[in-house]
């Protein structure tokens, strides 16, 4: 039986002011995608360890998130779905003896379709697992190859078509910009993650990040350089086809169906307060962020010590406000020039309104009832137009 669907996030009056995240980073992977700059390890040999630490950081932390609830649990990584069912049960167990959580939370498990099973999906499906966040990033062999993924375009189609009997709240990632793919096939791509039916759809671009393998082959030109016309394009045609398809842009890299956002991550997009558990991961809460070693085996040492291995910093007025214009233009609720007054006074008003004109003179931002947004022109830009806004007296 699929599971019944999650509270409407659409309307924000859901979004309970205490309630906060856990974000779990998963730090392995079977093998390394060429294009990934995530922290992750291709040895499963510390597994057991890992997993041990992980829990055991939960419970040192638990007094972080005092008077939140927690609403949502997500496994990233890396690729969380190497654990296993029990282990994954282990960690959640973990989170619900440490912190108090809310009646159906939702709970994330980001999965490559490799480790997607018939079998698997229907045990998953009786664990507190209640969303699926699926790493399809194509339906075609040629790009599957070209970004090293574990699996192939057969398992990709099974792996859903799988999950749509189980899981009601599924998620698939989709990646446009790829070298030589036509407009055609990313339309192709998108038609059969349509077909499917699932309510949520990611799409990145992809980008050369350094110390990636993509980064390499780009240098040694045995592969082209991704074409940001091309990505613009395709992010254009993405756009057009879902919204005609049912599906609301609510934020620059997400679509989702009434009812269907990533409670998660539409919380980290409002600011809300999440702890980050696991090598690498990032926490926040409100005026301080702070992130752990990107190193397992420094990680492990640290937590089989008793030592939590993070750095932390403590945001400016500037810091905060900067992130507040850089994810607001990234979703649909925008920026609230009332808010900006209210939360970081009238200097950064004053500075916002008077940087804001050539944005709307070329048409990349709307302002309208005291909200700022994105115009579809400018949605693929929104990153840079914030950039822009930036105080950086």
């Amino acid at each position: 039986m699929a599971h019944s669907r999650l509270q409407n996030i659409n309307n924000l009056t859901t979004i309970d002011a205490k309630g906060a995240g856990i974000y779990i980073h998963i730090p392995f992977c079977k093998q390394a995608c060429h294009y990934c700059d995530f922290h992750f390890s291709t040895s499963l040999k510390k597994k057991d360890e890992m997993i041990a630490a992980i829990i055991t950081e939960i419970g040192m932390r638990k007094n972080e998130l005092e008077g939140q609830v927690i609403q949502t649990i997500y496994f990233g990584g890396g690729t969380p779905s190497v654990l296993s069912n029990q282990e994954i049960q282990h960690i959640i167990t973990a989170v619900y003896n440490n912190f108090t959580v809310i009646d159906n939370p939702e709970i994330t498990l980001e999965a490559n379709p490799d480790d997607l099973s018939n079998k698997r999906i229907a045990a998953l499906s009786n664990t507190p697992i209640n969303r699926l966040s699926i790493g399809i990033q194509s339906f075609f062999e040629e790009d599957l190859k070209l970004m090293n993924r574990a699996h192939n375009a057969k398992e990709a189609e099974d792996c859903i078509a799988a999950a749509v009997k189980h899981f009601d709240n599924i998620s698939i990632d989709l990646i446009y910009g790829i070298p030589n793919m036509s407009n055609q096939r990313w339309l192709q791509n998108v038609a059969k993650a349509l077909q499917f039916g699932v309510p949520h759809i990611s799409s990145y671009a992809l980008t050369v990040e350094p110390k990636t393998a993509l980064y390499t082959f780009v240098k040694k030109g045995i592969i082209t350089a991704p074409s940001d016309e091309a990505a613009q394009e395709q992010f254009l045609l993405l756009v057009d086809e879902l919204e005609a398809n049912g599906f609301i842009h609510y934020e620059l890299s997400n679509f989702g169906k009434q009812g269907y956002f990533s409670q998660n991550n539409t919380a980290y997009w409002l600011g809300k307060k999440y702890l980050g558990i696991g090598p690498s991961a990032h926490s926040y809460n409100g005026t301080t962020r702070s992130w752990n070693v990107a190193n397992n085996m420094l990680y492990l040492k640290s937590i089989q010590e008793g030592k939590l291995p993070s750095e932390q910093e403590t945001l400016t007025l500037s810091d905060r406000y900067n992130e507040y214009i850089m994810t607001g233009l990234r979703t649909i609720w925008g920026v609230a020039v009332a808010r900006v007054q209210q939360d970081f006074g009238q200097l950064y008003y004053d500075y916002l309104i008077a940087q804001l004109q050539p944005f709307l003179d070329n048409g990349l931002l709307s302002f309208k009832d005291g909200i700022i947004t994105t115009t579809r022109k400018g949605k693929f830009l929104s990153d840079g137009i914030a950039s822009d806004l930036f105080f950086l007296r």
